[in-house]
């Protein structure tokens, strides 16, 4: 009787542990990290002895968790890929409602480049030359204001990441904390630990890629994708923020021991954060700084090629700043270093960084390829169309990062304030003089040195053969002389001239400042033509074509964001479906265990009931 008394007892034992296990199921079949938990149970070892043996019941082993480790980790890697492609995809589409949000530089450019026409056509309106220069005001306050979002997000970047590594580092302490729980706990792990321990590094799967190793005590060890431990046993290691060395508005990531992983990361919301900057961010607000630059240096280079109303030469309608020098912070030298635009179509969307070993200055860009440096004459050095000014004395290891055009766009002011300024007229033209009785003529007088001083002082050109020139200044000094043959250009004082037929002996040209600025409108335009004009990457793209590129750029950025994030939120579904495939509580599959174990129950209630009452009987039996 007792033998049976036991079994029942065991019986209802095992059936009580699997409903309560059931119930917990069913009550967290919400529960965010839940996994589903089973009994695991086994026949109970009879003692051997006579002919037969007769079982001893069950023995409860263990209530497990559905798992799989390698489930789990393909949840995890996958989770990391979609929140990196989500928070791309939100960057990426605040970028391209920023481009939309600023204004249209496609139509402010072509209502600057026309409005140079307009003058051209009413040379003596003051309306249209008043016209123009608000139409180049409005040109500013686009590229400006399109300049101001972009340095908004870049704002906006530098507190995410921190945001993010401080979450980072709250749930690294946190793991580390549950690590000691269940290393305290020992052969007997609690399952709601190892849920906590899996669901936090879910979580911070999603703020970084990560690797992960369960140890064998069953806490779990955690490692960046740059290879910084983050969790190990009971002890986390904090990631860390600063300031760029050379940019104090720019914030890198640093592991345990302070050394920058900025560029080691990824994956996550930290990794999307960290890659968008560097390989979106930076290089558009560098490419709208290109085209600042462009506008101003070749509206202004050509302004000093014509005369304003007043008889001038035409001086600047825009200024945009220098380039950025930015000295490291750990430079110990008393070096500086200053860089000025020497050739805007030999500009770079790039960034550099300028070093100094102990002997040699050498540059690089900030992706780290090498920039071939020529050294001038007067002690500075060229270099993609910078040229850089060196100054004070350097020490090994000091460095220099240069912004070519990152600020220009931001900077880009409008400086002139008087129509009468717009340089409409040619600055030079020829005069024949009557006297001549050859073919030769010049019609035009291209300025090819506007900085010249004595561009416009004057000089005659004259023919003492048909096969030689002379160009002589206004005291008779000789400027230039040699062989003439049809079609030879001849340049002087920053000017040049092809003339067209045949001079003869004796023929001369009066070279001077244009007298008919009022009525002569070819250089407005040229001015015009400049929407046309190949000044950016080697010649090869105007202002209008950078602009162009620039808003392709974002569209595709957006677009293959978007794609990208469609992807890995499929991968992720499935790889969420695959996981709670085997860990996931299913409450139909509960509800009928909840009836099976039920019935169990009951059963072995019953046979403790037997038991009762045969052993009753056989007392009864045994008085009587």
């Amino acid at each position: 009787m007792s033998n049976l008394l036991s079994i029942g007892a065991s019986g209802l034992n095992a059936a009580q542990v699997a409903l309560t296990t059931v119930g917990n199921n069913i009550s967290n079949v919400n529960t965010t990290g839940y996994s589903r938990q089973t009994v695991s149970q086994t026949e109970a070892i009879s003692a051997t002895g006579g002919n037969y043996t007769i079982g001893s019941g069950v023995n409860v082993q263990s209530v497990q968790r559905a798992y799989s480790d390698f489930l789990t980790q393909a949840l995890w890697s996958s989770n990391s890929s979609m929140q990196r492609a989500t928070t791309y995809n939100n960057l990426a589409t605040t970028l391209n409602s920023s481009l939309s949000a600023s204004g249209n530089l496609q139509t402010a450019l072509d209502n600057f480049y026309g409005s140079f026409s307009t003058v051209a056509n009413t040379p003596g309106v003051a309306s249209s030359r008043q016209s123009l220069l608000g139409n180049a005001g409005q040109l500013v306050t686009t590229f400006n204001t399109l300049a101001q979002q972009f340095t908004a997000q870049q704002s906006q970047v530098n507190s995410q990441i921190s945001t993010t590594v401080n979450s980072i580092n709250n749930v690294a302490s946190n793991l580390a904390n549950v690590n000691a729980q269940i290393h305290a706990a020992g052969n007997n792990v609690p399952n709601d630990l190892l849920d906590q321990r899996d669901n936090l590094v879910q979580t911070l799967s999603g703020y970084m890629g990560i690797s992960a190793y369960t140890e064998s005590d069953g806490s779990i060890s955690v490692y960046a994708s740059s290879g910084q431990a983050l969790v190990s046993g009971d002890k986390s290691f904090a990631l860390q923020t600063a300031n760029n060395q050379y940019d104090a508005t720019r914030t890198e990531v640093l592991d345990s021991t302070g050394t920058v992983i900025s560029g080691q990361i990824s994956g996550g919301t930290l990794g999307a954060l960290l890659d968008y900057r560097s390989n979106v961010l930076d290089g558009v607000q560098n490419q709208l700084g290109q085209a600042a630059v462009a506008l101003a240096s070749s509206v202004n280079g050509q302004q000093a090629k014509g005369l304003d109303l007043n008889g001038n030469q035409g001086g600047a309608m825009f200024s945009v700043p220098s380039p950025a020098v930015l000295p490291s912070n750990l430079n110990k030298g008393s070096a500086s270093v200053s860089a000025s635009i020497s050739n805007v179509s030999q500009l770079t969307g790039s960034d550099y960084v300028l070093s100094y070993d102990g002997s040699n200055w050498s540059m690089k860009t900030t992706a780290g390829q090498n920039v071939a440096m020529t050294a001038n004459p007067d002690g500075t050095y060229s270099a993609d169309g910078m040229t850089l000014s060196l100054s004070g004395t350097a020490q090994a290891g000091d460095s220099f990062q240069i912004q070519p055009t990152r600020q220009a766009a931001n900077g880009l002011a409008l400086t002139m304030t008087d129509p009468n300024g717009i340089a409409a007229a040619a600055a030079l033209n020829a005069t024949a003089a009557k006297a001549n009785t050859g073919t030769g003529s010049i019609s035009s007088v291209t300025v090819t040195d506007p900085t010249n001083t004595a561009l416009l002082s004057g000089a005659t050109l004259s023919f003492p053969s048909g096969s030689s020139y002379q160009v002589t200044d206004s005291s008779g000094n000789v400027l230039a002389s040699g062989s003439y043959t049809a079609g030879q250009t001849i340049s002087a004082n920053g000017w040049s001239v092809t003339p067209t037929g045949t001079p003869a002996s004796g023929d001369s040209f009066a070279i001077g400042a244009n007298s008919n600025g009022l009525n002569d409108t070819s250089n407005a335009l040229a001015l015009a033509g400049l929407a046309d004009a190949k000044v950016l990457n080697g010649g090869t793209q105007s202002i209008v074509d950078a602009y162009g590129t620039l808003t392709t750029t974002i569209g595709t950025v957006g677009s293959n964001a978007s794609t990208n994030l469609t992807t890995q939120t499929s991968l992720y579904n499935q790889a969420m479906s695959a996981q709670q495939s085997v860990s996931g509580v299913n409450l139909d599959e509960e509800a009928a265990n909840m009836v099976k174990f039920q019935q169990a129950y009951q059963a072995s209630a019953q046979v403790i009931s037997t038991a009762q009452t045969l052993f009753s009987s056989l007392i009864t039996a045994m008085q009587g």
